[in-house]
């Protein structure tokens, strides 16, 4: 007899705790969370709204291209410098496929020593180009630009990225923990129970604690899977053993991911010039007709301080996605095509990590599964306010009705 009463209560016992954990998880780190998923669903839908705002710039209007030449790549980059001043370089330049789209020419410096996003950024601005004339269109001050900030608050809380980036991270991995106790405090005990867990059974009689408790228990419940995936793909950011594991995981066992940093320039440095960009771009351009847009590290061949040993070229091959892209090495000094890695090359590891900030964003699919990512970030979001608001009822002794 003794025996079967201990059994009974072991479950009691572990969902008390349960519940303690989760508790005491969502009063430390609730507010963080909070702003986390609110940041997150902010940034959702940048791509649409900065499509609309900035048509205008996106698209240079020029008519009669059919019959003109898109300037050289290094006139593109002296006429701009000479148009905005800038004291620092042109970092890189996106090269749309269609001939109606402007040109975007970006600076972008990164000083890893300094403590917060705005120091450690001493420039973040894009220009849209028309490619004809040279004339910028528009030029953005993306550092200090609304999507910019919710960004970096989303990612590192506006501090330097090097360990802000931990201080998103432990709290997202502690949420983590509080979806999956979640999950177990969810799972009803019995029939009755369970009706109420995944419908709103409201009244005009039900009080605002029921409300309250259901909305947090049932939008929980139906948010809990797109949570995960969005905390799993998050944590992919804060910490390499994450990115690690999966690529290890999903590439089936496979431990050295692809660096093109080995490909060595094969031409002298002699055979450098001017159009050794515009041969690359030409034949970019030639090999991917279909795509949406590259872009081109400028680096300064003359300086020797480019980022990488050979132009690196990025190829994306959709308008709404990251995921689905190509990497090519292009010899600095000749232009010559030295390693084309393109998504049919690439192990399933490989396409996952590739996938991973469409997936986070909820590009993946485009507009619909963006709508799932927006509307899971404001459930998330509501769960810290709906807890907390549950904990207080009960903390002042009053029994939900």
């Amino acid at each position: 007899m003794r025996k079967k009463h201990h059994h009974k209560k072991k479950p009691g016992f572990f969902k008390k705790w349960t519940a303690k954990l989760h508790l005491w998880f969502g009063l430390s780190i609730g507010t963080l969370i909070f702003i986390i998923a609110i940041t997150g669903a902010l940034y959702v839908f940048k791509d649409e709204i900065e499509n609309i705002s900035r048509k205008e710039y996106i698209y240079h209007n020029e008519q009669n291209i059919d019959q003109k030449q898109i300037l050289p790549i290094r006139v593109i980059e002296k006429l701009v410098n000479e148009q905005t001043k800038e004291k620092y370089p042109i970092h890189w330049i996106n090269v749309p496929i269609d001939k109606k789209m402007s040109y975007q020419v970006y600076w972008y410096e990164h000083q890893p020593d300094q403590w917060n996003y705005f120091d450690e950024f001493p420039i973040y601005k894009l220009a849209y180009v028309n490619p004809y004339t040279g004339k910028v269109l528009q030029v953005y001050d993306e550092k200090n630009g609304f999507f910019a900030i919710v960004k970096s608050i989303h990612w590192s809380f506006l501090l330097k990225q090097d360990w802000g980036t931990y201080v998103v991270g432990i709290p997202v991995v502690i949420f983590l923990i509080m979806l999956i106790s979640g999950i177990i405090l969810w799972w009803p005990k019995n029939k009755a129970a369970r009706k109420q867990r995944f419908s709103f059974q409201w009244k005009d009689t039900t009080k605002w604690k029921r409300k309250n408790y259901d909305l947090h228990n049932i939008l929980g419940f139906y948010s809990s899977i797109f949570a995960l995936i969005l905390t799993i793909t998050g944590l992919f950011y804060a910490f390499f053993a994450v990115q690690a594991m999966i690529y290890v995981v999903f590439s089936g066992g496979e431990t050295v991911y692809p660096d093109f940093s080995a490909i060595t320039t094969k031409a002298p440095i002699e055979m450098r010039n001017d159009k050794t960009l515009d041969k690359i771009s030409d034949k970019v351009k030639e090999l991917y007709p279909t795509a949406y847009a590259f872009s081109l590290d400028l680096g300064h061949p003359h300086l020797d301080d480019h980022e990488h040993p050979n132009f690196s070229v990025f190829v994306r091959h959709l308008s709404y996605s990251y995921h689905k892209n190509s990497t090519l090495i292009f010899d600095e000094n000749s232009g010559e095509l030295l390693h084309i890695h393109d998504p049919k090359d690439k192990n399933f590891g490989e396409k996952v990590v590739a996938a991973n900030y469409d997936i986070h964003v909820g590009a993946i699919l485009g507009l619909p599964t963006k709508i799932i990512g927006f509307i899971v970030s404001i459930i998330i979001a509501s769960m810290p306010v709906t807890g907390f608001m549950i904990w207080w009822g009960r903390r002042k002794k009053t029994q939900i009705k």
